[in-house]
């Protein structure tokens, strides 16, 4: 089975309005992010495609704190829905599939980070004008 960016989009807007009431719910949202940090430490490698994901989740959480809102939602949105379809059970490829099984998942995500950079870039600086610290 063949996956490619165009269906990874496809998944991604798929899952905005799902995400847009989760990010409505601080204890959804981390909820979700403590999920996602379990799923993580079953991926063999990220790759650097993924590096960004604590920036990311620093991000959502500081924008779901309204500390930092210059962000668009719809990019919030975009990432949260990634982060559903990345812990949901059914999948376009299913997780048991050793290797594969969790390339759709990446793939999503990686979408979703790689779309995301500019806001993250400029999350991080504010962050550092800040002096804030990376969380753990």
């Amino acid at each position: 089975m063949e996956f490619n960016m165009e269906q990874a989009q496809g998944l991604l807007n798929k899952g905005i309005s799902e995400a847009q009431e989760v990010i409505q719910n601080p204890s959804k949202v981390d909820d979700l992010l403590m999920q996602l940090e379990d799923k993580l430490k079953t991926v063999p490698a990220i790759g650097e495609t993924l590096a960004n994901l604590p920036l990311m989740i620093s991000m959502i959480k500081a924008w779901i704190r309204k500390e930092y809102t210059v962000v668009s939602p719809k990019v919030i949105a975009s990432l949260v829905g990634a982060i559903l379809y990345m812990l949901k059970k059914k999948d376009l490829i299913p997780d048991y599939i050793p290797v594969i099984g969790i390339a759709d998942d990446l793939a999503v995500m990686g979408l979703a980070l790689k779309l995301s950079e500019p806001e993250l870039k400029a999350f991080s600086e504010w962050r550092a004008a800040q002096g804030i610290q990376t969380e753990a």
